[in-house]
């Protein structure tokens, strides 16, 4: 039998089994570094250690994962076979098998996980634009006249919202702009309901409304288009979305933010029965006020009517006649020259008596008093013809502006009779849907044959008339 010969093929090196695990491990953690790998946990084991051992799979393939227990002690949930997950691992390789595997330091739940980073991400970038800023939050109306509030009108949220309005402020008028609060076409009926309701000019706060909610039931209100519509607003927007503990862009982005839809209606109106005690209180201290200044007056008053008393003219006119008793009698004891000249003083001072007649001057002060009085009167009266020239061009600004002017001229107004959406353009409107007309007088009820595009000026030619 021939033997055959082969060439001496030996390495210079030959790896040990050892050596090459060993390798293997440190260039697979040196390559991938720490990364997140997303799938659903099974073969779950949880040993008296403390240690989580599992697998991660997809549709295709699976790997071996390992969490230590002092990684494991910060789980925020509990992990089960099914669970579907995000880990941040580290890709090693256990050296004594040469068994490849991932070593997990942080596991969250897929879902929320996901949409709680997009939601941090989110709020870091807008809040960098400056749309938090508390610069440009608006101040919230303390006696507000109308309250818009956005929300499902279907929900638990605008009943509470309007049970409270009730209770606390009923002088407030409140207009429901409906929208969708969850799924995805939430964001743009928000967005719509909000920008309408800003635009109207009829409302002096929003209210932004939905119960409370899973992260992903409220996640419509984490829209960045929606966080930019309520910044836009120029009628303050109250939030009042989910729980306490909830929140959302939108919060952010409000120029306040209520823990719920009822602490939100709380939050923009006053408590009529705190505004009753504070007019009694208030009634109270002006009554105070008012009856010690009236007090004051009168001990005043009091005070001038004595001095008047003393110094009365009565008085002084009776003390002048005595004084003119004596000097008749000092008359009678003078000789004819002295009485003749005592005579002459007895005339002047009877002249000055006349000129300080108290009648005179009440008669003067009289006079004073009707010119005062006409001036008063001739006042008042041009006053009130200027105010009533000025309530009468607001009154006739206030009817140019006015909706029912506007279908007085032969205009008139265009709902969905599905919705009561005004319509606007011919595509928000389609063939066979009822159309609902409002007019100067009375109303339409039609049924749309056809929409399409045409110039805004320009109305369909009319079909001649028959005979």
């Amino acid at each position: 039998m021939n033997q055959r010969s082969f060439p001496d093929t030996r390495p210079e090196f030959v790896y040990t089994v050892s050596r090459l695990n060993r390798e293997a491990r440190i260039t697979l953690s040196s390559h991938f570094g720490t990364i997140w790998v997303e799938g659903e946990i099974s073969n779950l084991a949880t040993p008296a250690s403390g240690h989580l051992y599992f697998t991660l799979k997809d549709a295709e393939a699976q790997v071996r994962c390992a969490m230590f227990r002092s990684s494991g002690r910060v789980l925020g949930f509990k992990p089960a076979n099914g669970d579907h997950v995000l880990a941040r691992v580290q890709v090693g390789l256990y050296e004594p098998r040469g068994d490849y595997q991932l070593i997990v330091d942080l596991l969250e739940q897929a879902g929320d996980g996901a949409l709680q980073r997009a939601f941090e991400l989110l709020k870091k970038r807008l809040d960098a634009e400056g749309l938090f800023d508390p610069a440009r939050k608006k101040p919230i109306p303390r006696f507000p006249t109308c309250i818009g509030v956005v929300t499902s009108p279907t929900g638990a949220a605008i009943r509470d919202i309007l049970t409270v309005l009730a209770r606390r402020y009923p002088a407030a008028s409140v207009i429901v702009f409906p929208a969708k609060v969850q799924g995805s076409e939430a964001p743009a009926e928000l967005i719509r309901a909000l920008q309408q309701a800003d635009a109207s000019g009829w409302c002096d706060v929003l209210l932004l409304a939905r119960g409370g909610g899973s992260l992903e039931d409220l996640w419509a209100f984490n829209d960045e288009s929606l966080a930019r519509a309520i910044a836009a607003c120029r009628t303050p927007v109250v939030t009042g979305i989910g729980h306490e503990v909830d929140f959302t862009i939108a919060d952010f982005a409000a120029d306040l933010r209520a823990p719920t839809p009822s602490a939100a209606a709380e939050t923009v109106t006053p408590d009529r029965i705190d505004l009753g005690n504070r007019l009694q209180r208030l009634e109270s201290q002006l009554r105070r006020n008012f009856l010690g200044r009236l007090e004051r007056v009168q001990q005043r008053l009091d005070f001038v009517e004595r001095r008047l008393q003393q110094c009365h003219p009565r008085q002084r006119l009776e003390r002048q006649t005595q004084r003119l008793v004596e000097l008749r009698h000092r008359l009678g004891r003078n000789t004819a020259i002295r009485l003749n000249l005592q005579r002459q003083r007895l005339q002047g001072l009877e002249l000055r008596l006349v000129r300080h007649d108290p009648a005179q001057r009440v008669m003067h002060l009289a006079g004073k008093l009707d010119t005062l009085e006409s001036r008063l009167r001739h006042s008042a009266l041009l006053s009130l013809e200027r105010r009533s020239e000025w309530l009468a061009a607001l009154g006739q600004r206030l009817n140019t502006v006015s909706p029912l002017a506007t279908l007085a001229r032969g205009y008139s107004i265009a709902l969905r009779a599905a919705d009561g959406a005004i319509v606007r353009a011919w595509q928000d409107i389609q063939p066979g849907e009822m159309l609902y007309t409002r007019l100067a007088e009375g109303s339409l009820l039609s049924r749309v044959e056809k929409a399409e595009p045409g110039d805004p000026g320009a109305f369909p030619a009319q079909s001649p008339r028959g005979p």
